[in-house]
């Protein structure tokens, strides 16, 4: 019974997806063609699409003809839950959402509430905010090229870096204990000061990584059995990438210069050199191209935040929101009615609403957050740059292949729990 109300389902999703792309006029009627169209089923459930979300195909043979995404297939309904939990038990929620880059939402959240809180975050704290950003923008692009290279065929540059990822991993470890959704930091700072042993790593793995990055490029970025595959492949223009809300290595590789850490500066970015790189034809290999070279920037700031790190505080002077160290609570009594009322939620927030937002893995992740003054946020939204450039899909791999269209996705890094958060 249970598997015949799923193909009764299954079927009506797809009949509702044909009479959608036929009254829109996304395609012609089956009386324009000589032959019957197909349709296809990509996903939810298959190995190529990167995620639990399915695209439902009208295919004239080998050629795309129109799509309709469909999601909702692990909606976990985080923004409703964070309305009922405190500020500070909010921040494994958005580990889970970006999971290839969970630091960046992990600060991305304490700055939103820092902003609704008038916390100031001390310089060495932000310095070190900003190496641990970038290193997880750096294996979040690593995972998004290397699949790349898997589905057009070549394993070997996955495995490889695959390796580096690891070592970063190890300084994730050591900085907060934790490897990929890191829970890092806290509102107010760090929850503690990068140890010799993490600043050693760090240091060793600056040395070696760029040696591994150029090998990478070595086997791509030239090679002509991967450029046939990605050259020319799901372009989007300038303009529409605009209109559709893009953000991030997508935008950029369609000609926009934009990023949020330039635009609109935050944890003392400001302070470091770096650039923007952009693509021209916005197509897959652009999106390559643009990814990589974020990561030699990412490196290039590393190294000044490393080198510049600050003295003094890893995290702000806010009692009423910052825990303690353990070892004051066992003995200071003030310590401990601090800790006893911020892990029991009781503290409560002023009224406020506010917005802010970093440069994600995968563009801007923003949070909208309005407090009434109680202890759990009033509402909450968070601005997930693959909800919103997903929507382009469809348009971006209408008239390529299906093996094309696969390519695509990849390029674009949807990443599902972002996506259906």
């Amino acid at each position: 019974m249970a598997v015949n109300d799923t193909l009764e389902g299954t079927h009506k999703i797809v009949q509702e997806a044909k009479e959608q792309q036929q009254h829109s006029g996304l395609i012609p009627t089956l009386n324009d063609f000589s032959q019957e169209l197909t349709t296809l089923n990509l996903g939810p459930t298959h190995p190529a699409t990167h995620g639990i979300f399915q695209n439902i195909l009208q295919m004239d043979g080998e050629r795309i003809i129109s799509g309709v995404p469909t999601i909702g297939y692990i909606h976990r309904a985080f923004e409703k839950i964070a309305e009922r939990r405190p500020f500070y038990q909010i921040t494994p929620l958005t580990d889970r959402m970006n999971y290839c880059s969970s630091p960046i939402n992990n600060m991305g959240w304490h700055m939103t509430v820092e902003k609704l809180l008038g916390v100031t975050v001390p310089k060495r704290a932000q310095y070190m905010r900003v190496i641990a950003m970038e290193l997880a923008r750096i294996t979040d692009h690593l995972i998004c090229n290397s699949i790349l290279g898997v589905d057009t065929g070549a394993f070997t540059g996955f495995l490889y870096v695959f390796q580096e990822r690891e070592k970063v991993y190890e300084i994730y470890e050591e900085i907060c204990g934790a490897r990929l959704t890191t829970n890092m930091g806290r509102v107010g700072g760090m929850e503690r000061d990068f140890s010799d042993v993490a600043i050693q790593k760090l240091r060793d793995w600056l040395k070696t990584f760029p040696a591994v990055m150029k090998e990478f490029e070595s086997m791509f970025n030239r090679n002509r059995i991967f450029m046939d595959r990605v050259v020319n492949v799901g372009p989007i223009t300038a303009e529409k990438a605009l209109n559709y809300g893009f953000t991030g290595p997508n935008l950029r590789a369609a000609g926009v210069d934009y990023d949020v850490r330039a635009m609109n500066p935050y944890s003392s970015y400001e302070d470091f050199e770096f650039e923007i790189p952009v693509g021209t034809k916005g197509d897959t290999y652009d999106r390559f191209m643009v990814r990589n070279e974020e990561i030699w920037q990412s490196l290039r700031i590393i190294n000044q935040a490393l080198e510049n790190l600050p003295e003094g505080p890893f995290h702000a002077d806010a009692p009423h929101y910052y825990l303690p160290p353990k070892q004051a609570v066992y003995k200071n009594m003030e310590a401990l009615i601090y800790h006893f009322k911020i892990i029991m939620g009781e503290i409560e927030a002023p009224v406020g609403e506010v917005y802010h937002s970093v440069e994600g893995g995968n563009g801007e992740l923003g949070f909208y957050l309005v407090s009434d003054g109680g202890r759990t946020p009033y509402r909450l939204h968070f601005r997930r740059p693959c909800f919103i450039y997903y929507q382009a899909y469809p348009e971006m791999v209408v008239g390529s292949s299906l093996s094309d269209a696969i390519v695509t996705l990849s390029s674009m890094n949807v990443i599902a729990g972002e996506l259906d958060a």
